[in-house]
């Protein structure tokens, strides 16, 4: 039996999605596992979407950004939180080290606390890391000129170098601050086409372009009851947006997982994220991406990923908000498909994990 500790940031969904790809692959290839997932992203989200039996700690040592939106980070507090974990360190290294040695694993994969990479090497237990980005790149990105930035920026590199290695999937930022990069393929799935059957179960007409709305989990809502309507598109939007519109559709309605949803619509709405880029470039399916405001590092990597390997158009944030981006839809959809990428990544961030277990 193999016993494995998985540490998720609960920084919207993106990390513990990204981590599922490799999780189904690796309990198929060893369902004897133990598994462990300390997170504080939902435990039913990851049921519907784990198949194998796991154990649920709601615990969590970072926080990733704090937000004001999907697509604006609030930088006052971000900061003052990471100044915040880096003066009681000693502490927070204490209580985690306890915490997996009450566990005991064979293994610990962070997507992507360091934190708990820190526990694991002071217990002398093998530990992975596994994300398209980290922490200490980021917080140099935005903090690093602080005066307190130098500091923090070296606990968390520390952090990320106690890793046996550091799985990078493409597409990824830059990682010029840690030495052991393994970069693997892009970690998404194939969802199946049911596009006919999406169709009759909303009773969309011939010609109507259907937008799936996907803001990644990070809270928020975009402003859809003020968004023009149109008798040609049609929106899917989450269950607890509570739109009552002729052309707007609860996800709930349509009984169908999230994956099919995304390789059967017409186009995808949402943030330029790793989750996001990844499975609309496997399935084939168009991303029109809100542009964040604040410089975000991975944008450059993953815009210029997706835009060779699948569709990519841009719009502001006013834009999503007035709904006012009918030009940069028709043009998207107007773009030749490529063909979709293999998400290879997944069958080699499994077989990684288990040489080390």
């Amino acid at each position: 039996m193999m016993r494995l500790v998985v540490a998720l940031t609960p920084h919207g969904y993106g990390h513990a999605a990204q981590t599922l790809t490799v999780l189904r692959e690796l309990c198929r290839r060893r369902p004897d596992i133990e598994l462990h997932i300390a997170t504080r992203v939902p435990q039913s989200w990851l049921a519907e979407r784990l198949p194998h039996p796991f154990t649920y700690h709601a615990h969590a040592t970072d926080f990733g950004l704090v937000m004001h939106s999907p697509v604006q980070i609030d930088h006052a507090v971000s900061a003052r939180s990471y100044a915040a974990l880096y003066r009681d360190r000693y502490r927070l290294l204490e209580e985690e080290s306890e915490w997996l040695a009450r566990i005991a694993p064979d293994l610990v994969l962070a997507n992507v606390p360091w934190i708990p990479l820190l526990a694991a090497r002071r217990l002398e237990l093998p530990a992975v890391a596994l994300c398209s980005l980290n922490w200490a790149g980021i917080y140099r990105h935005f903090y690093g000129a602080l005066p307190e930035g130098p500091d923090v920026f070296a606990w968390l590199r520390e952090g990320y170098a106690s890793a046996r290695a550091f799985l990078r999937p493409q597409p990824a930022m830059p990682m010029p601050e840690l030495e052991q990069v393994h970069d693997i393929g892009p970690l998404a799935e194939r969802g199946r086409n049911r596009r006919e059957a999406l169709r009759a179960r909303l009773r969309l007409a011939a010609g109507v372009r259907l937008v799936l709305v996907a803001l990644g989990g990070v809270g928020g809502r975009l402003p859809v009851e003020r968004w023009p309507q149109s008798r040609d598109v049609c929106y899917l939007v989450e269950d607890a947006w509570r739109v009552t519109r002729a052309d707007v559709f609860p996800i709930g309605r349509t009984g169908m997982p999230f994956l099919d949803l995304v390789a059967s619509v017409d186009v995808v709405l949402g943030k330029c994220g790793y989750g996001t880029v990844a499975e609309c470039a496997v399935n084939g399916t168009p991303l029109l991406a809100i542009r964040r405001e604040d410089g975000w590092p991975e944008d450059a990597p993953l815009s210029n990923w997706l835009q060779a390997h699948g569709r990519l158009a841009w719009i502001h944030r006013r834009q999503a908000e007035t709904g006012r981006f009918r030009d940069e839809l028709e043009a998207l959809l107007a773009e030749p498909a490529p063909r979709p990428p293999e998400p290879t990544g997944v069958a080699e961030a499994a077989a990684a994990l288990l040489a080390l277990a």
